[in-house]
């Protein structure tokens, strides 16, 4: 018998299905150890002696990998075609030495590009050895991760209250998201304008010509910057004589894109199919470990964790073919392309990422597929295809227009393009994380030299530049790919663990960092500048490669690295808070304290007026604060909107009528909130938020009062005459009765709902019964009777998203279903496939709830005692003999 070793299990399933008798083939889930999350992991007194430490849900797995290599004749080590599947491959090598489990077997080291039966048969037909220097690169950066892991973060813990770990890449990567946000604040907009004359040819033709140049001088697009000089021209364009000086027309060719890596699957799914690149891996792995297609399973997409471009030579004679079939020889170029990356320190040998056969279409793959899996599968097949098709033949045409007023002379210009033949335009575009200038885009009539043009209309159009744009998940991998850090299998965690740290967060597709997320990397580049920079990083990277190329030793780049880093450590343990404040405070002032609109000191306290604002640092985090605390206890968070509304200070808006207590609007830690009277010795005054989405300036004097009466009764209950109150709290506006309460729907006013409308909310929650009271569940949409099955499915919207339920079954909806619009006949579907499936891992049945202490003593006294346990009363069968045929049973023992 021969022992295969793979990642995954559905890969395991695959994989046996190919090989057949003779060959067992068993998952390690993964990586089966880790340096353990404690100090010394990694000794570099030691020459980086590495710990390494068995994850407790990998024991059972390699204990069944150990129990069938002792009994194999050979053992394959099969997993992933990367750094990390060689390292995986490894692991699981070296724990099966410690455990002895070998007995002198061939130990062979397999790599296969797709889950094909053919390229798995080819793989086991030529093994190879462990590649030690891919191992190398693989503890190299590992133990490089631990050791900034773990000297820096204590040391930002310390020095940063609220602050969270810092790692060595993805400190990098939260750097590209605040200095792109820096950018954004110190942007200042220009005016400018843009003149446009509509034109017709002697034909009646219209078009559009910009102007591009007066008095024999080009106008760029900033040159115009104000109303008065666009008026000018605009003046004169609306008396001008047009004639057309040139037109010259150039064949252009558009080539298509290379087939997927990583990184570009990652940025074409994002703007494409609006996913995550977390998501995009978690479907790519389920495509290419192994998807049931009519009975068979089979891998349908090539390893999607790559940096190369080219593709297999097999593979692209069955492109060709494909293209020829579907849409013509046109179509077909004469030689095969071939495409070299771009990326810089690309060191991944194997293939782009592609469908595994080519014949297999989208349509055809949909049958089989979720619709998350049919999308990203069809994204694939279209962008492979169109990879090695004819080039699109565009012609673009530039028309020279002079316009004469009297003796001065403007220039115009009009371009446009036609595509004279679509080529691989036809099946795939490559999407823009910006919105491309479609000047060029439009098609021109036909004009000639010397030909008059009439004037239909002159336009002048004011415009302002707008700031660079924030990072979009498919952006910041594009850039990190430019600059050489990260490789692909790491940019989807990057990401992830950035959101995950509360450093950024996601807001229409755009990253924006959080203060304490900004807070770290002014730390970074306050005391640790070197280990931040772009340079470093990458250059740190292609020394991890040179190691995977048997070009450097590992613990040479490792003893490079750690002499210097523990000597920045070092310097920083000494420093006090105050000096890291004191630094953080002026590095992030244009971002703490900007300019305000009356030019008054930013840095004035809109409290007292005589303190200065500064940084401050909490252990619930950073915020701004008065430095004559605790006579003045102002404070605000420490990002202003852009309106500035956060930065209010104390506004007066009046006296309340009935106390004669003065009302303030000011500004919290929390936001804006809006106070009556002051403290007076230990007495807080009362405060009232602002709701969600409440404008501080819009805030009068009727408003804050309102908003100080909450909670407020709306009225008794006609059941039991208990009040109904109405008010605001952390979910958002309610309605309380007794211990029930209601959030209040879309069209509800807090201030002036009425008791008919309370009542009927609270009639409603109750319906939903107690576990709805208490967590707020949805009772769902009911679809009908399950076709076969019986029993009624229900569509509801859970905590972690829609889904539907049968009988103690739930499916998750896909992405593109609702509660409200998914069909009986879909929902039946999607409940017999989760059922198929089992049940979910977190459904296994509850142990037994252990007793308390004091419990237990009470059962063990208790036994001692003559009797105990028996019921006071004889139940039915209290002394009867025993039934025919059965014995009597023995007694318990007092020790029972």
């Amino acid at each position: 018998m021969n022992l295969v070793v793979v990642e995954s299990p559905a890969k395991a399933k695959t994989i046996n299905k190919y090989l057949g008798r003779g060959y067992e083939v068993l998952a390690s889930f993964g990586h089966v150890r880790d340096l353990p999350a404690k100090n010394g992991s990694v000794d570099p007194d030691a020459d980086f002696r590495m710990i390494w430490e068995v994850d407790a849900k990998a024991q059972k797995r390699l204990n069944d990998i150990a129990k069938a290599a002792k009994d194999a004749d050979r053992l394959i080590l099969a997993t992933d075609p990367d750094r990390e599947g060689e390292a995986i491959s490894w692991h699981v090598l070296e724990v099966l030495k410690q455990k002895k489990a070998l007995n002198g077997q061939p130990i062979e080291r397999v790599v296969f590009n797709a889950i094909t039966k053919q390229a798995v048969t080819e793989a086991i037909a030529h093994p190879r050895r462990i590649d030690q220097a891919l191992v190398d690169a693989y503890l190299a950066r590992r133990a490089l991760d631990y050791l900034v892991g773990f000297t820096l973060s204590p040391v930002l813990w310390r020095k940063l209250p609220g602050a969270r770990s810092a790692g060595r890449v993805q400190s990098v990567a939260l750097r590209l998201v605040c200095d792109r946000e820096l950018e954004i604040e110190k942007f200042v907009r220009k005016e400018y304008w843009s003149l446009i004359a509509t034109l017709a040819t002697p034909r009646q033709e219209t078009f559009d010509a910009r102007l591009v140049g007066a008095d024999g001088k080009k106008l760029q697009r900033l040159d115009i910057g104000s109303g008065a000089e666009a008026e000018a021209f605009k003046q004169a364009l609306e008396t001008a004589r047009f004639t057309v000086e040139s037109v010259e027309a150039k064949p252009v060719k558009r080539h298509p894109q290379p087939p997927f890596t990583t990184s570009t699957l990652q940025q074409e799914a994002s703007r494409k199919l609006g996913f995550a690149p977390a998501h995009t891996m978690r479907v790519a792995q389920r495509l290419y470990e192994g998807i049931d297609a009519g009975g068979e399973t089979v891998g349908l997409i090539t390893y999607m964790r790559t940096d190369g471009v080219q593709i297999a030579e097999e593979a692209v004679a069955a492109v060709r073919r494909v293209i020829e079939s579907d849409y013509g020889a046109r179509y077909v170029p004469h030689a095969p392309r071939r495409y070299e990356t771009k990326a810089k320190n690309a060191q991944e040998a194997h293939e782009a990422i592609r469908p595994t056969n080519l014949a297999r279409r989208p349509a055809e793959a949909r049958r089989f597929l979720d619709d998350d899996q049919a999308r990203l599968y069809e994204l694939i097949w279209l962008r492979t295809v169109a990879s090695q098709m004819e080039s699109a033949e565009l012609e673009r045409t530039t028309v020279d227009i002079s316009a004469k007023v009297g003796a001065r002379l403007l220039d115009l210009r009009a371009t446009g393009t036609v595509v004279k033949f679509d080529g691989f335009l036809t099946l795939y575009q490559e999407g823009q994380d910006e919105e491309a200038d479609d000047d060029e885009a439009r098609r021109l009539p036909a004009m000639s030299a010397g030909e008059p043009l009439t004037k239909r209309a002159i336009k002048a159009d004011q415009h302002f530049t707008e700031p660079p744009p924030r990072y979009s998940e498919a952006s910041l991998v594009k850039r990190l790919e430019e600059l050489g850090i990260g490789r692909p299998s790491t940019y989807a965690s990057i990401l992830q663990v950035l959101k995950d740290r509360k450093y950024v967060r996601l807001d229409k597709k755009r990253l924006h960092p959080e203060d304490r997320g900004r807070i770290v990397v002014a730390f970074l580049e306050s005391f640790f500048a070197k280990y931040v920079e772009y340079d470093f990083t990458a250059d740190l990277e292609e020394k991890l490669d040179l190691i995977s190329n048997s070009e450097v030793a590992w613990r040479d780049v490792l003893r490079d690295f750690w002499g210097d880093f523990i000597g920045a450590v070092d310097e920083i343990k000494d420093l006090k808070i105050s000096q890291v404040i004191d630094a953080l405070d002026e590095l992030l002032a244009p971002h703490l304290f900007p300019p305000r609109a009356d030019g008054t000191d930013p840095r004035q306290c809109p409290g007292c007026s005589t303190g200065r604002l500064t940084l401050k640092l909490s252990r619930f985090g950073a915020f701004i604060g008065c430095s004559n605390y605790p006579e003045c206890r102002y404070t605000r968070p420490l990002s202003l909107p852009a309106d500035g509304s956060a930065d209010i200070g104390t506004k007066k808006l009046g006296e309340d009528p009935k106390t004669g207590l003065e009302v303030t609007l000011r500004s919290g830690r929390f936001g804006p909130y809006v106070q009556l009277g002051e403290a007076v010795e230990d007495a807080k005054p009362k405060r009232a938020g602002l709701p969600k989405g409440t404008v501080p300036d819009e805030v009068d004097l009727d408003r804050a009062l309102a908003l100080l009466s909450l909670p407020r009764e709306v009225g008794r209950h006609p059941d039991d005459g208990e009040p109904i109150r109405a008010g605001i709290g952390r979910f958002g506006p309610y309605i309380q009765h007794g211990k029930t309460y209601a959030n209040l729907e879309p069209g509800d006013d807090i201030f002036h709902i009425g008791l008919n409308r309370a009542v009927t909310l609270i009639a409603e929650k109750l319906a939903r019964g107690p576990r709805a009271r208490r967590f707020g569940a949805d009772p769902g949409r009911p679809l009908g009777a399950h076709p076969t099955r019986g029993g009624q499915i229900v569509a509801k919207n859970g905590r972690y998203g829609p889904y539907v339920s049968h009988e103690g079954v739930n499916a998750t909806l896909p992405r593109d279903k609702t509660p409200e619009t998914i069909t009986l006949e879909e929902a039946a579907a999607l409940i017999d496939a989760r059922a198929d499936r089992g049940p979910a891992p977190h459904a296994r049945p509850r142990k037994p709830k252990r007793p308390s202490p004091g419990t237990a003593r009470h059962i063990k006294a208790s036994a001692k005692r003559p009797g105990a346990g028996a019921s006071k009363r004889p139940g039915p069968g209290a002394g009867k003999p025993p039934a025919a045929g059965k014995p009597a049973r023995k007694p318990k023992q007092a020790a029972e």
